[in-house]
């Protein structure tokens, strides 16, 4: 078997492994047969959980998000009271894209112990980075948890910022 021959089965392998496990961001086409990054969703939010976590219908299928790289106050912990600026924090992440077509992006690993996708999320309709957004407005602190780091350094630029400049929880709590 030449070379070329074995490189190009090795790939092929590789390929057909990955698309039986690549779970919610598999695929290299969205269902118009338009080419998509890898890792990349577009879904709907049909409901704001808390300001760090939603729920949105993707291909058909209901699945709570958690948003990487940032950290809202509780407000549905099972065993922590409602935390100071949590309700402020929802309110925020529900105006923000609560109803809205969102982009989920993922860093390197799909889901969360608790069975949520982890992804950066945008807003399909200007490209607003929210996990950045929360950060930046002061409803969030970082929570860099490797290997999902692609942002870690702007998410904790923005929070210094915010807290620097006093913004939402960082003057409230």
């Amino acid at each position: 078997m030449s070379r070329n021959v074995l490189v190009a089965l090795v790939l092929a392998l590789a390929v057909a492994a990955g698309a039986g496990s690549a779970g919610v961001f598999g695929g290299a086409e969205g269902k118009d047969g338009g080419a998509r990054v890898a890792g990349t969703r577009e879904a709907r939010v049909v409901r704001v959980v808390d300001g760090d976590t939603i729920a949105v219908l993707v291909d058909g299928r209901r699945e709570k998000v958690r948003y990487i790289g940032v950290d809202t106050p509780e407000t549905h912990h099972p065993t922590k009271p409602v935390q100071c600026y949590g309700r402020e924090a929802s309110a925020f992440n529900a105006r923000l894209v609560g109803g809205e077509r969102v982009r989920l992006v993922r860093d390197v690993e799909q889901r969360d112990r608790f069975g949520r996708l982890l992804a950066y999320v945008y807003r399909a309709r200007d490209g607003l980075f929210v996990n950045a957004e929360l950060a930046r407005a002061g409803y969030a602190r970082t929570l860099t948890i490797a290997p999902d780091v692609r942002y870690a350094a702007r998410l904790a630029a923005l929070a210094r910022a915010a807290r620097a400049a006093g913004r939402g929880l960082w003057s409230a709590c």
